[in-house]
């Protein structure tokens, strides 16, 4: 399902923000949690494109509390769908064969531990969280602390910066600006994850 096109996920997005937009800063608050929760446990959702545009939808909201309360429920949206797959997956069984292939994976990354959750933010090379801290038998409470710090730090800077571009430029400039941003770190970060992916795959093919 990770395969999904980009525009089935925009058209996942805009189905949210035009039902719950008649609900105002309620109702994107109740998209965002949606967004998030769907991308940690299905497939991914492009979060971070609806969360800016959402957070610069509402000029009027009080920005600093908007900021805060979209943090709140992206680290609750995370949780419960990292929490929900890790669940699903423990109840299941999982083959041992695919087991066996999920930790010779985990042994080719930059780090094996829960740490590999923070950088998974900048080079998103694991999928599907929950399933992979059952997988590769990390701590549940060290992994969730690893998902909420990388959460806050994550979309802390990105929702300060939307929040700055608002406050000293033309609210119509601003979320393009915002956008924009948004655009070129999800290129970054997919460019990093294709070459990481491409490095385990290599040492893969030595070992």
């Amino acid at each position: 399902m990770n395969d999904m096109r980009g525009g089935d996920n925009l058209d996942i997005g805009t189905f949210f923000t035009e039902l719950f937009g008649p609900l105002g800063v309620v109702g994107g608050l109740i998209c965002i949690f949606l967004l998030f929760y769907i991308d940690a446990i299905v497939f991914p959702t492009l979060p971070e494109l609806f969360t800016v545009i959402i957070f610069t939808s509402y000029p009027d909201a009080n920005i600093p509390l908007f900021a805060i309360s979209i943090l709140i429920t992206i680290v609750l949206a995370e949780v419960a769908g990292v929490f929900t797959l890790y669940t699903v997956v423990k109840k299941i069984k999982v083959p041992e064969r695919i087991a066996k292939v999920a930790h010779k994976y985990r042994d080719f990354l930059i780090v094996s531990d829960e740490r590999m959750i923070l950088l998974n933010r900048v080079a998103p090379v694991i999928p599907f969280m929950g399933a992979f801290v059952y997988l590769f038998d990390w701590s549940v409470k060290k992994s969730l602390a690893y998902v909420i710090a990388g959460g806050l730090i994550k979309y802390g800077v990105i929702l300060a910066l939307s929040g700055a571009f608002l406050a000293y430029m033309e609210h119509g400039t601003a979320q393009t600006v915002t956008i924009i941003m948004i655009i070129i770190v999800m290129i970054i970060s997919l460019a990093a994850s294709y070459f990481k992916k491409k490095g385990v795959e290599n040492a893969n093919r030595s070992a």
